[in-house]
Parts: C-alpha cells; sequence; structure tokens
C-alpha cells in the first residue's frame, strides 16, 4: 500500500514528454514550474534564450537544449490542440442549437401545410353546399377578421391592463412559433451555420409583418436590456418612453410606451405609437417581451410633439428569448404593424404596405445589431485606427439621426421652414437651437453658430436600383457633388473660421481616397473617412494642403438586399477628429417603392442587362429576369435630399439662397446619373453614342467585329447571320470581356461590353475615367509594352493567361488576352485599339 502510494506520488510530481528520439523525458514539478514561466513570456525561444534558461535556472542544469527545444514544440502543440478542442466544442454547440432551431421551424412548416390543407377542403365543401346567390345577403362575411383594439375602458386598471397584456402574450406566441401568420421565406435568405437567422414575412395578413429567429451568443437578460432600448438600434426610431410601469401578479411588468418613429422622407408624416408593453418568463425558462398598441384617438404623453405625426397601430408583437445549453440564446421576432398606408400619398402607398421594408428596417437589423454586439463581446470583430467598436457605432448612429431630423424638422426640436408657399422644390428649414455638440461636454458645442440652415427635397426615380445608385454616388463623388461647397461647410464648423467671406480660395482635383473606420458583420453599413484633395490658390499658401475630411456613412449597397433602402451620408470633419466632435450630417437617401417583378418568385435569380437605348452611356447594374431581354422593370424609388449648413448671425439669408441652388444642383445631377445607368428595353438605337467624337454604338460594335475578322481571320461572335442591332446585341452580351481603349498618349477606355464592366466593377460612365494601365501592376505593365510594338506592327497580339485589377482593388485573372486594331469603316485609319479577356474571373 505504502508503495502504492508513493508511486502515484512520484507520478503527481513530474511529467513525461517525448524527444525527439522517441524516448521519453522525465520532468519534475519544480521544472516544469520553470518551464512554464518562460512559455507564458515567449512561447517559441531562441536556441541563444534555451540556452540561457539553462544557465541561469539550476533545476534546468541536467536537461539538454535540444530535450527544452522538444518540450516547448510539444507545449505549443498541446495549447494548439486546446483551442482547437474549444473551437469545435464551440462550433458543435452552435450547430446543435442551429438543427433544433430548423427542426422547430419544420415542424411549424409542417403544422401550417396541414392547416393550409384543412381549410382547403373546408372551402371546397363550403363551395358545394353552397350556392354562390347565397352570398348576395351578404350574411357569409369573414368571420375571422380580427377583433377591433381593446378599448381604453379596459386600460384604465390594473386588472384590465394585465388581461390586455395576456392576450397579446398569446397572440404573439402564436405568431412567433405557430401558425397564426401565414409567413413566407424571405427568397434568398437561406439559413445556415453562418447565417445571421432565419426570416420571414407576411403573405396575406392584415398590415404588414416580419419574423426572424436566430442563435445570439448572449443570455437572454442581455438581450432583453438591448432590444427594449429601440433607439439604441433602430435607426428609425426617435425616441421611446416609458410613462408607467407596474408589476404584474406573475412577475412580470407592463409597461405604458409612447413611440416616435421618424418618416424616411419628407413627403409623409411621422409615425408614433402608444403601446402597452409586457416583459414576463414562461414555465420553461424562456423570457417574453411583446407589445400591442392601445386603442383610443388620444395625442399620447406630449401632444406639441405628436401634432405632427399620424397615429400608427401595432398588432401583437415582441420577442421571445430561450436560454440554450452552453450559453447563448435562441431567439424569435415578430414585428406586425399597420402604418396607415391610407394617410400617405397614393404613390407612397406600396412602402407602407411592405413587409420587405418592415423585415429589412426592423426586424433583421435587430438580429443583426444582437448579433454584432456578441461577436463584438466575445472579441471576434477587430477595428482598426484605434477606435472601440461602441465608439464607432456611436457615430453611425449619431450620422443616422442626424440626417433624419434634418429629413423630418420637428418643431420641438426647433425647426422653422422658411418661406415656404408650396410652390418650391425644395424646402428650406433654419434652426437656430440646435444642438452640435452631441455630447454632454459643453466645451465641443458650438456656441458661436447663428443656427443651421437645412435644404431638403424629395422627387421620384423611375427603374433604378437604390443600390446601385448609392455605389456609383460613393465611388464617383465628383459626378454629383462641388467639394468648394463641402470645403465651406468644413470651414464652417471649426473654431475661428466661421466667417465664410475669408474662407481662401482652394482648387480641388476631384480625387477623393477613402478610409474605412468599420463596417457591420455582413457589411451592409460601411463608416469611413472621405479624403477630398484640394490646394490653396493663394501664392502664400501654393504649398498648404486644404484637403476636406468627412465621416461617411454609406449602407444598402447590395442589390440582393431585403426591401431595398440605401443612404449615403456624410459630415465635414477635422482630419484628427474627436470622440465628442460635432456632426452636421448631410446625405441621400433612397427608397424602393415597389417592383412588379421582384416578388415574383421567379424572378429572383436576375442578370444585369444594359439600357441600350440610351446609347450606352453607362453600364447597368440594375436587375431583370434572365431571358427575358424585352423587360423592363418598373422600379420606382424615393430619392430624398438633405444638406445642413452651419451659419453665422446675420448670414442666414446668404446661405439659405446658397443652400437651396446647390440642393437644385445635386438633384439634377443625381436624376442625370439615374437616368444613365437606369436600364429600359433592350432595342440598340441609331445615333447613341458612346463618348464625345465616337461613332454610334452600332457602328463602333461592326468595327470591332469586322477588324476581328480581319487581323486574326475568325469570327468573334461565332455566327455569320448576325445583321443590324443583332451585331450590338450579341457584343454586349459575350462572355469573354471586351474593352477598346483610345490611341491617346495615356489609352483610356471608351467602350466595355457587360463582362468587361463586371470585370472592372464600374460603369461606363466611370470607364472613361480610368486608363489601360491602371487595370495592370507593375509587371504586367512591362509584358504589355513588349506585346504593344507586335500589336502596332501587325495589328494584333495573342497574351498569356495573367492577373488585372478591377477599380475596387480586386484582381481577376484571365486565361488568354486578345488585342487588335478597331479600323474605321473605309479601313484606311486606326480608330482604337480592342482587347477580349478569355475566361476571366475574381480570384
Amino acid at each position: 500500500m505504502a508503495m502504492a502510494v508513493a508511486q502515484q506520488h512520484r507520478d503527481n510530481s513530474i511529467e513525461r514528454h517525448l524527444d525527439s528520439s522517441g524516448k521519453y523525458v522525465r520532468y519534475t514539478a519544480e521544472q516544469i514550474e520553470a518551464l512554464e514561466k518562460v512559455y507564458v513570456e515567449c512561447p517559441k525561444p531562441s536556441s541563444m534564450r534555451r540556452q540561457q534558461l539553462i544557465r541561469e535556472c539550476p533545476v534546468l542544469s541536467n536537461i539538454e537544449p535540444k530535450q527544452i527545444k522538444v518540450w516547448f514544440q510539444n507545449r505549443r502543440c498541446r495549447e494548439k490542440q486546446r483551442k482547437e478542442a474549444s473551437q469545435l466544442q464551440s462550433v458543435n454547440r452552435k450547430l446543435s442549437a442551429m438543427n433544433k432551431l430548423l427542426m422547430e421551424e419544420n415542424e411549424r412548416l409542417q403544422k401550417q401545410v396541414s392547416q393550409l390543407v384543412n381549410e382547403n377542403g373546408f372551402m371546397r365543401q363550403q363551395l358545394r353546399a353552397i350556392p354562390a346567390a347565397a352570398n348576395a345577403d351578404g350574411s357569409s362575411g369573414d368571420s375571422a377578421a380580427a377583433p377591433p383594439l381593446n378599448s381604453m375602458r379596459d386600460a384604465n386598471s390594473p386588472a384590465g391592463l394585465l388581461s390586455i397584456a395576456e392576450e397579446t402574450l398569446a397572440e404573439f406566441l402564436s405568431k412567433a412559433t405557430g401558425t397564426a401568420v401565414d409567413w413566407v421565406q424571405i427568397p434568398g435568405m437561406k439559413p445556415g451555420p453562418d447565417s445571421v437567422g432565419i426570416f420571414a414575412i407576411s403573405q396575406s395578413c392584415d398590415g404588414v409583418a416580419a419574423r426572424a429567429c436566430g442563435l445570439i451568443s448572449l443570455e437572454p437578460t442581455k438581450i432583453v436590456e438591448i432590444l427594449k432600448d429601440r433607439p439604441s438600434w433602430f435607426r428609425d426610431c426617435r425616441s421611446s418612453e416609458v410613462f408607467t410601469m407596474f408589476p404584474a401578479g406573475n412577475g412580470g411588468t407592463i409597461e405604458l410606451v409612447y413611440t416616435q418613429m421618424y418618416a424616411p422622407m419628407t413627403l409623409a408624416s411621422a409615425r408614433d405609437f402608444w403601446t402597452l408593453r409586457y416583459t414576463t418568463s414562461l414555465e420553461n425558462g424562456s423570457v417574453v417581451v411583446c407589445e400591442r398598441s392601445l386603442s383610443g384617438s388620444g395625442a399620447g404623453p406630449n401632444a406639441a410633439a405628436a401634432s405632427q405625426f399620424a397615429r400608427a397601430e401595432m398588432l401583437p408583437s415582441g420577442y421571445l428569448i430561450r436560454p440554450c445549453e452552453g450559453g447563448g440564446s435562441i431567439i424569435h421576432i415578430v414585428d406586425h404593424l399597420n402604418l396607415q398606408a391610407w394617410s400617405v400619398p397614393e404613390v407612397l402607398r406600396p412602402l407602407y404596405e411592405s413587409s420587405k421594408m418592415v423585415a429589412q428596417r426592423m426586424t433583421i437589423a435587430a438580429l443583426r445589431y444582437i448579433r454584432q454586439i456578441a461577436q463584438e463581446t466575445s472579441g471576434e470583430v477587430v477595428y482598426s485606427v484605434g477606435r472601440q467598436p461602441a465608439v464607432l457605432r456611436t457615430f453611425s448612429q449619431r450620422m443616422s439621426r442626424g440626417f433624419n431630423d434634418a429629413v423630418n424638422g420637428f418643431n420641438d426640436d426647433g425647426w422653422s421652414v422658411l418661406n415656404c408657399d408650396g410652390l418650391e422644390d425644395v424646402t428650406i428649414a433654419v434652426n437656430s437651437i440646435k444642438n452640435l455638440s452631441g455630447t454632454s461636454n459643453p466645451a465641443s458645442s458650438l456656441t458661436l453658430l447663428g443656427g443651421i440652415v437645412c435644404a431638403k427635397a424629395s422627387m421620384l426615380l423611375q427603374n433604378i436600383t437604390p443600390a446601385v445608385l448609392v455605389r456609383f454616388l460613393r465611388e464617383h463623388r465628383s459626378e454629383w457633388a462641388d467639394f468648394s461647397v463641402d470645403a465651406f461647410s468644413a470651414a464652417s464648423l471649426k473654431a475661428g473660421s466661421y466667417a465664410y467671406p475669408g474662407l481662401r480660395p482652394t482648387r480641388f482635383t476631384g480625387n477623393q481616397a477613402i478610409m474605412p473606420l468599420g463596417h457591420s458583420i455582413e457589411h451592409e453599413e460601411m463608416l469611413e473617412v472621405i479624403r477630398l484633395e484640394g490646394h490653396s490658390l493663394a501664392q502664400e499658401d501654393a504649398f498648404v494642403s486644404r484637403d476636406v475630411h468627412l465621416l461617411q456613412l454609406c449602407s444598402g449597397i447590395d442589390e440582393n438586399a431585403v426591401g431595398a433602402c440605401s443612404e449615403l451620408i456624410f459630415a465635414p470633419i477635422d482630419d484628427m477628429f474627436p470622440d465628442d466632435v460635432p456632426l452636421v450630417p448631410s446625405g441621400l437617401r433612397i427608397v424602393l417603392l415597389n417592383s412588379q417583378t421582384s416578388d415574383k418568385k421567379n424572378a429572383v435569380t436576375t442578370k444585369r442587362t444594359l439600357d441600350l437605348t440610351s446609347g450606352l452611356e453607362v453600364g447597368p447594374t440594375t436587375t431583370h429576369a434572365a431571358g427575358d431581354m424585352s423587360l423592363c422593370p418598373n422600379n420606382r424609388s424615393v430619392l430624398t435630399v438633405a444638406f445642413q449648413f452651419p451659419f453665422e448671425n446675420g448670414l442666414q439669408d446668404n446661405v439659405a439662397a446658397m443652400a437651396r441652388q446647390y440642393v437644385r444642383r445635386v438633384v439634377s445631377s443625381v436624376q442625370a446619373v439615374a437616368m444613365a445607368i437606369s436600364p429600359s428595353s433592350v432595342n440598340p438605337a441609331v445615333g447613341a453614342k458612346l463618348s464625345p467624337g465616337s461613332p454610334e454604338a452600332l457602328t463602333l460594335a461592326q468595327w470591332i467585329c469586322q477588324s476581328y475578322s480581319h487581323f486574326l481571320g475568325a469570327e468573334l461572335l461565332r455566327s455569320e447571320s448576325l445583321i443590324g442591332d443583332m451585331v450590338l446585341k450579341h457584343l454586349w452580351h459575350h462572355p469573354d470581356a471586351i474593352l477598346c481603349c483610345s490611341l491617346k498618349s495615356v489609352p483610356v477606355f471608351i467602350f466595355a461590353n457587360q463582362a468587361g464592366l463586371d470585370m472592372l466593377e464600374t460603369t461606363l460612365v466611370a470607364l472613361q475615367d480610368i486608363t489601360l494601365d491602371k487595370i495592370f501592376d507593375e509587371s504586367a505593365r512591362k509584358a504589355l509594352i513588349a506585346y504593344f510594338a507586335k500589336l502596332m506592327q501587325q495589328g494584333f497580339a495573342c497574351m498569356p493567361a495573367g492577373i488585372c485589377m478591377s477599380t475596387m482593388g480586386r484582381h481577376a485573372s484571365y486565361d488568354q488576352a486578345i488585342a487588335w486594331k478597331v479600323l474605321a469603316e473605309d479601313n484606311s485609319s486606326v480608330h482604337c485599339l480592342a482587347f477580349s479577356f478569355i475566361n476571366w474571373s475574381f480570384i
């Protein structure tokens, strides 16, 4: 017995490791402790460090350096195995939870199918038994219509409120996990281990409704705390105030909440809600926060503020949060609203009747925000420029809120409209009391300003995808913005620079540099700093940089996003802006009203096409149903523009006049860009010009094909029967990237087909600013020079596989590149050079 105890003691006090020869080397507890201390400081010590360790530590004097090297190798291997095991366990828990969620969703769908089959059978029986004429007396009305809202009489007592709360809880749970609403999964958003969640919208119900469920690595109480603070994550929420709160009999709480929501544009009123919110726990440990509107036509807690709002209705909605084994939670979110679409102009009603918009702006936003917080908490999100994630989120929220305040112009914020006779296309509002600090630090506020002038306007755009337009505006600011006005606004926010007449004359190059700060987990929103290059025209300041910096928030640039609302919001800042820098945001918002093809299941998979009728002036990025080249999308969007300009006392009228004219120019430029990149029916028109001085699009297409055949002895389009405008159509949809460049000293692109624009990630308008050398790196440019002489001598050149670069910095590989001269019609002069990149793809 004593021998066994001694043996166990020896086993506990030593550790065995395999050396390089496969033999066990025994280490004592003291040796292990000494090695572990070194490992914490340096997991991979050098040879000199290991020898120094042996000299300085007497307990390691009898161990060879080679054995210590093997110990550190084994130690690193064990550490790696532990990390991998921990990661696998975490992934396994996540997959198990997601599998459970999918099984529950499948069970709910099976119940829904069974219910629909039963209803279908019942309706068949009714149709056979009851003649159609029996409905003439109106006795067979809809008995399943939603009951009216609870009367205010029931809400006058705690018992009445508790009754309403329990009813709200039951109705919410039937929507979240049952079949009370006919949910349809949003096309293109498939669930999976790396997805944010499962999303659905209502197919047929009163109002608009959206549903989401997903896995979040946060505890239920933390999730409840975040979601109940609606203004922190819901960008359209102006305020949410709790005016009454008392405990319910079952341990929950009942709150009476007044909520105000911004209007997305200047053409409609903002919405407000007067609701009951019920927070409670279920027997299975789940936490529920459910909410619904209370009836009554009262103005709410603040009658003066509510005068600018239209009262909307929230049907039973809320959050169901269930804890998961091993940590984290499964959350179900339901948003069911009646936004009173009848109260807005008819052209805007599709927006207020769109469940997709509710899904994007509210339901999906909530789940994404919680997931963002969870990843930041776990350290998965890494930010640069030394800014904490919470600080960057605060910047984004302040930018969005400042723009919404400018668009809505609420009276209780100090806004008043100037000289509005109803005939002006641009509305001018003035605010003389606005706090620009955005913080509690009085030193950061701009007390010397006389106020802020806001010029805003909204208009309808036809046949444009919001994501495409905003992406173009972001990448090509010089096409629509006036940098001198940006400098004007920036100078007005700098201490000691309020006197506009003293603003030094500056020349802007039109160049902009985009410096990213951070982005959300799915890149649906980006925060960045824009630097606009400028140089002083004054001789004494010839070497002084006059660059302008803007903090910019860009969202909704994914063409496949649900709801299709895109924004570009920016505010002038200093180059080294503090966390509490004053922000005066301006910007643009494009909201998709409706699309006749977007809601059809067969139109989910789409293909980009080009509006050849408009002259091939820009490249398209709006979508059509694949294979239907004559289909013209009937997308209608509302563009809202709002620009804010601080002014000093006595300069209000001057700044207001400047702001009105500037917004008119911006609107005109944006409309021109939208018209250029808007696709219509594909029907090449004679007289369409690619660029000033170029031939018609059809003529150039014929020259390209004829010259290819002349120099290479083969047909580019592989069809001898193409005549007329068919040549242009087939060239445009050729799978290889075909680009043409000028013969200037610095070759500039003048044309590209759809594949060429996709490869360069640009449009035909922006294409004409790209030189040939910009798409190649240094080695590729040198190789191109070697082939250039051959090209000019024999008329064509075949180049091997290589790599080129898009305007967005992405690399595209190709199997072969062919270059040839494009001869004019008389074959006596060279009009341009053409390049064909065969079998290209992004790396």
